[in-house]
């Protein structure tokens, strides 16, 4: 006997994103070795303490690009539409299931306008720093800039030559697709100066 199962996705349930998030996944080990707070020292200066409205809270904007690389996602426009439906990006981030997430125009914006190139590049650098400390950068190989580096006698050494470039590399990826977009929408790019 066939047994149709009736749609129930209209349906209100109660439950806990901390349940649906495996303990040994990726995401929580990283969010484990990294204390992301630091993120408020490196851009305090580039938000008024008194003045205008609360912005998106620039440590959901950091691990947004992050997980953009981490996973390969191929834009930041489909990184905003993944992190609306992806349970472990959202408990990665902060957000529960009914909470509205960043527009991709909002992680455009700071980044352009908020954030200098100084500080994108320095948070890079120490967020990845951070995971290579918690062993979580592969000792085998390295990417960069799409140049798989083989492991040598001492890896450490290499991977430690090799943040600050990848740092430089997210930053440079970053503005290069948030001009991708200006232009798709009839506006101008914007120079390389801020």
């Amino acid at each position: 006997m066939i047994r149709k199962e009736e749609s129930r996705t209209s349906q209100l349930e109660l439950f806990s994103v901390e349940e649906f998030v495996p303990q040994d996944h990726l995401l929580r080990k990283i969010d484990a070795a990294v204390d992301f707070t630091h993120i408020y020292d490196f851009v305090e200066d580039q938000y008024c303490k008194d003045n205008g409205r609360p912005g998106v809270d620039p440590v959901v904007l950091f691990k947004m690009v992050l997980l953009q690389h981490i996973y390969g996602i191929p834009s930041l426009r489909k990184t905003a539409e993944e992190v609306r439906a992806n349970i472990y990006f959202r408990w990665f981030l902060g957000y529960m299931m009914n909470e509205k997430t960043p527009h991709f125009s909002t992680i455009s914006h700071n980044f352009k306008h908020r954030f200098t190139e100084e500080t994108i590049e320095n948070i890079f650098y120490w967020i990845l720093s951070e995971i290579d400390k918690a062993g979580y950068l592969s000792p085998e190989t390295v990417f960069v800039d799409g140049t798989h580096i083989k492991a040598n006698a001492n890896m450490k050494k290499v991977v430690k030559k090799e943040i600050p470039k990848a740092a430089k590399i997210y930053e440079k990826q970053l503005m290069e697709e948030i001009n991708e977009d200006r232009e798709e929408h009839g506006k101008k790019p914007f120079d390389g100066n801020r």
